[in-house]
């Protein structure tokens, strides 16, 4: 079922500047979390977090986070840092939250609308659907991202080393 959201241009201009981090650029300026919510037919950033904003923060994964409101959907785009036993990773999770708390009518029209989000970030590696905290628990997280993770942003978990 189709339903009729768009993607803005702004959620394309997002997704280039977050997949395609120049190595001499400021990293202090690059996007690390941005919520999406539906306003006016589309699909539009409302939130940016950008390495500056959270330099100052002990765990990135806990911002990103406490982004999911309680009761609304709403989609997030994550430059999540991790490692594996062979190298540290960065890669982009686009993440459908959910939560059972909210309404119907709004868990309908976000996961109708997921395919026009998806379809403007073409090539991202991983997808999630969130609907209450046992989806977002780290460990759970880290099994979705992939095999042998030790590290997100920084932290070990789950008595991994």
């Amino acid at each position: 079922m189709a339903s009729g959201i768009k993607a803005s241009d702004e959620v394309m201009t997002i997704y280039n500047e977050m997949r395609l981090v120049k190595n001499d650029a400021n990293q202090l300026e690059r996007i690390r979390i941005v919520v999406f919510e539906i306003k006016d037919s589309q699909i539009q950033p409302t939130k940016t977090f950008r390495q500056k904003d959270l330099t100052d923060v002990e765990n990135v994964y806990k911002v990103f986070l406490e982004q999911m409101p309680s009761g609304e959907c709403c989609y997030l785009l994550y430059d999540c840092h991790f490692e594996t036993k062979d190298s540290p990773k960065e890669e982009l999770v686009l993440v459908m939250w959910t939560p059972d708390t909210s309404k119907c009518k709004d868990k309908m029209v976000y996961a109708s609308s997921k395919q026009y989000i998806r379809n403007a970030m073409q090539g991202i590696k991983h997808e999630m659907e969130f609907n209450d905290a046992s989806d977002y628990e780290i460990e759970t997280f880290a099994e979705k991202l992939g095999k042998n993770i030790s590290k997100i942003e920084g932290h070990s978990f789950g008595g991994r080393k």
